[in-house]
């Protein structure tokens, strides 16, 4: 990985916390989020990653490369735990989780293994994963569970995440991380955002359509496009009904993503019900209602409940449905007011002071002074 930077200095010594990772942008918000948690509390961190270091969290020294193919990631995936020299080793990738367990063990390092993906329904939910070609992936995922168990930290980003047994077990949702957030009354023009990966199960093309649907409007996508659903996306908004009115900003590290949602007047979650995200939560969803985004969102199960509960959206049951809302709060901003209002009020109510990432740092902490 020949692309370094650092917001830090360079470090003679060795780092306190090394997080690797074969399959994650450096940009990644969760990364960035834990990053500066442990940064808060003093913890000198190096990110190993994809992409440009200038992506990376501001506090790391950061070692960014390109993706690369199959065979590329599979040999990082064996090299990278023996690059970091840090006292305690994280990693956010099922892949590396062998490896990095050995290593750990033969080097006496802490390790921490963060689970933050139902892994064996994301692979149902790629076509590539369900047949013979997928088995390797599939049995990866099911040994890598196993063994983040053992680790000296295992890290779940929601309580139904496996394993569900471990020498230590930590939930770190994906909640909010203050400091990222831009909050901002709505201003010009009617605008949606979307802030995430952006695929057709993710509800792409149904967001798009919706804005097609709601002349009025224009719609900021922040976030990187599955390369399968990336000619049809093009096609799409290059046409007369949604000239201009379509903006992609790619991956963005979260400070820089959540600047491009100031002065919008809503946002997307059009998730569909697929096995990945029927029970899933967005971390998304509490970040558009922490910045006062009134949410247009489908009707998965926990999204419903804070959506209902928070007062703070609209839930859909179709594109038809989502661009007829749209149009309405064009015509009537007063709406979009209330419901404003309802978002930022259970926002302050209900998401914690202390993150989640809070309490991982401690954790670390802990493993650092060899009290856990």
């Amino acid at each position: 990985m020949p692309d370094s930077g650092s917001h830090a200095g360079a470090r003679s010594t060795a780092p306190d916390v090394g997080i690797i990772t074969t399959g994650h942008d450096v940009a990644d918000a969760r990364l960035h989020k834990i990053t500066a948690a442990l940064h808060h509390r003093g913890l000198s961190v190096e990110l190993w990653g994809l992409g440009a270091a200038e992506g990376g969290p501001v506090g790391a020294v950061v070692h960014a490369g390109p993706r690369g193919n199959l065979v590329q990631r599979m040999a990082r995936t064996a090299v990278l735990p023996w690059r970091t020299k840090a006292k305690v080793v994280m990693t956010v990738d099922p892949d590396m989780i062998p490896v990095t367990r050995l290593v750990t063990t033969l080097r006496h390092r802490k390790m921490v293994a963060d689970v933050h993906e139902d892994y064996d329904l994301l692979l149902a939910d790629r076509a590539w994963a369900r047949g013979p070609a997928g088995l390797p992936a599939r049995l990866i995922v099911r040994a890598s569970s196993k063994l983040a168990a053992g680790a000296d930290l295992t890290v779940v980003a929601d309580s139904h995440l496996a394993p569900h047994e471990a020498k230590r077990r930590l939930v770190v949702q994906n909640f909010p991380y203050v400091p990222f957030l831009a909050p901002t009354p709505p201003s010009g023009l009617p605008r949606a955002v979307y802030i995430g990966d952006l695929r057709a199960s993710r509800g792409l093309f149904d967001m798009v359509e919706t804005v097609a649907a709601a002349p009025d409007w224009s719609l900021d996508l922040v976030g990187p496009v599955a390369p399968s659903d990336w000619d049809q996306l093009q096609a799409r908004i290059e046409q007369s009904d949604l000239a201009g009115r379509v903006r992609l900003h790619g991956r963005q590290p979260p400070a820089d993503a959540w600047r491009i949602t100031q002065g919008a007047w809503a946002s997307l979650a059009m998730l569909q019900p697929t096995p990945a995200f029927i029970e899933a939560m967005p971390s998304k969803i509490y970040e558009y209602l922490a910045s006062g985004l009134p949410v247009l969102s489908t009707r998965l199960p926990r999204q419903t409940r804070v959506i209902e509960e928070s007062g703070g959206g609209v839930l859909v049951d179709s594109v038809a449905e989502a661009s007829e809302i749209l149009r309405r709060w064009s015509a009537d901003p007063g709406e979009l007011e209330k419901l404003r209002d309802h978002a930022l009020q259970w926002a302050a109510d209900h998401l914690p002071a202390i993150t989640p990432y809070d309490e991982l740092a401690d954790a670390i902490l802990n493993l650092l002074r060899g009290s856990a």
